[in-house]
């Protein structure tokens, strides 16, 4: 008995220390994004005025996101989630078809408006290895906050997988076209294409009239429910606002579309080896 209750002490002390470190591993991670968050308000009470001016969206960009928004409240609202419907391959090629879509609508208004998009959306602002870094630091710091939003949607919304379709259908294929198709929406298309439309010209908007806070907050609740997977809503909209915020502070549109595509990528090793992540 007395060896039982020495074994059952170690083996605690694992479990312990696991826990241990993911409170601070969380802690940490609310610290870089409060510093994120501080150092932007900074930079946005220190800014001229006539340079925001200069660089800011206008009415023919607010027209065509306040119709962008009720385009996709429309499309939401009557896709609503539901259990029977059966993600095909076919719904990734409207997808793709209709993202180029809504992207070279933006483009061509800002191109004929005289902006630069490449300059405007930070394509040149730093370097390839700085993004890659920047955007793997920050999403390694976002984890602890999707995964506790995640937590609390399960505690007081339980029910229901938090697997989006496009999810399911990837473990449920059993073609290698298949999952390579998938792969290349989730790891290349989409983190592009959501960036673009929600963070860089959605968020851009709302911020040039309301403010950066309520745009961050509103152009995040939009991409979560633009997803229509109410399992995932929470855990979205704090992902959401972790790409907004580095987008804002770092000022590349490349490096949130960058940590897009690696948690995609992350999601979808995690899929193809359940067994690795089980252990």
């Amino acid at each position: 008995m007395l060896f039982g209750n020495v074994f059952a002490t170690f083996g605690a002390a694992p479990s312990i220390a696991l826990a241990l470190l993911s409170f601070l591993y969380l802690i940490a991670s609310i610290c870089v994004y409060v510093s994120l968050i501080y150092q932007i308000s900074t930079r946005i009470r220190s800014a001229s005025g006539t340079d925001a001016a200069a660089r800011g969206f206008g009415l023919p960009e607010a027209v065509l996101t306040s119709v962008l928004i009720l385009f996709f409240l429309l499309t939401i609202s009557s896709t609503a989630p539901d259990p029977t419907l059966q993600f095909q391959p076919r719904n990734l090629l409207a997808n793709f078809l209709l993202s180029a879509f809504v992207v070279l609508i933006i483009v061509t208004l800002l191109q004929f408006r005289g902006f630069d998009v490449g300059t405007l959306a930070g394509f040149f602002r730093i370097s390839f290895f700085r993004t890659l870094g920047t955007g793997a630091i920050l999403l390694f710091f976002a984890y602890p906050l999707i995964g506790f939003s995640e937590a609390i949607n399960q505690r007081f919304f339980g029910g229901g997988s938090s697997k989006q379709s496009i999810v399911e259908f990837f473990s449920a294929s059993r073609t290698i076209e298949e999952r390579i198709m998938i792969i290349v929406f989730a790891v290349a298309i989409a983190p592009i294409v959501e960036e673009f439309v929600f963070r860089f010209f959605i968020y851009g908007v709302l911020k040039r009239y309301i403010g950066c806070l309520l745009g961050l907050i509103l152009s995040s609740l939009l991409f979560a429910a633009a997803h229509a997977h109410f399992p995932s809503f929470v855990p979205l909209f704090v992902l959401g606002i972790c790409f907004a915020i580095a987008y804002e502070w770092s000022g590349s549109i490349l490096v949130s579309m960058t940590m897009h595509s690696l948690f995609n990528s992350l999601t979808l090793t995690a899929l193809a080896f359940p067994e690795i992540i089980s252990q």
